[in-house]
């Protein structure tokens, strides 16, 4: 399931999302642990696929082989841009299906030209531009049988939550809790952005939760020459 992370803009546009510390061996989460070291080299892969696509109109084609282990192993994972402080794109996925070096450099290039709510980025905001990677942990369904039972059952600034009914679908990362911190709000609003009406229940409604590791940098202070393979 890949999507931009939502027809919301009032909350995302504040500013960048904050770091989402979560520990890979907190009680039913999984997620990688990554070194500062490991964590830039992905911010970096990052900004090297956009401007490739800015010079080649695709993305880079990593090769895995070319980085750590820990960075070649499959993860769900949404970038999310700022430009200036307003939000610039954010596209990822919750299935694990590649690398997380290779769906960070394939996100990245989607964020920044294929996030239908914003026009391509040019190369004059690349100077400008913050990357934040949320690597997510696998979804975990929430047994609920009304609103309130789910509502009661959020953390709110911790889970990032998938709602789905149909063919309505969608998801709130972590970060959203900073703009939407009531819990009855959030739920709201990511019903709207699945198409729902906000007061939205029926027996095939499903939700589940995950958590996500973020960190981020400003592109500016990225060096894409450090990379062990940097695109040509």
């Amino acid at each position: 399931m890949e999507m931009p992370h939502g027809n919301f803009s009032a909350g995302d546009a504040a500013g960048p999302p904050a770091s989402q510390p979560v520990s890979a061996t907190e009680t039913g989460v999984r997620l990688p642990t990554l070194t500062p070291t490991e964590q830039r080299l992905l911010l970096t892969v990052a900004k090297a696929s956009i401007e490739h696509g800015l010079h080649q109109g695709r993305p880079w084609t990593v090769d895995p082989q070319s980085f750590p282990p820990t960075l070649r192993e499959p993860w769900a994972v949404f970038v999310t841009l700022h430009h200036e402080g307003r939000l610039r794109g954010c596209i990822g996925t919750l299935e694990p299906n590649h690398p997380l070096v290779v769906a960070v450099a394939r996100f990245a290039w989607h964020a920044a030209f294929h996030d239908t709510r914003f026009a391509p980025l040019a190369a004059n905001e690349l100077p400008g531009l913050h990357l934040h990677l949320s690597i997510l942990s696998p979804p975990a369904p929430i047994p609920c049988q009304s609103e309130a039972d789910l509502l009661a059952r959020l953390q709110p600034g911790v889970d990032g939550l998938l709602i789905e009914d149909g063919f309505h679908h969608a998801t709130f990362l972590p970060s959203v809790w900073d703009n939407l911190p009531d819990k009855t709000d959030f739920l709201r609003h990511l019903k709207r952005k699945a198409g729902l009406s906000p007061d939205h229940w029926s027996h095939t409604f499903r939700a589940s939760r995950y958590r996500a590791l973020g960190f981020g940098a400003d592109a500016a202070e990225l060096d894409t020459r450090t990379l062990p393979t940097p695109p040509s």
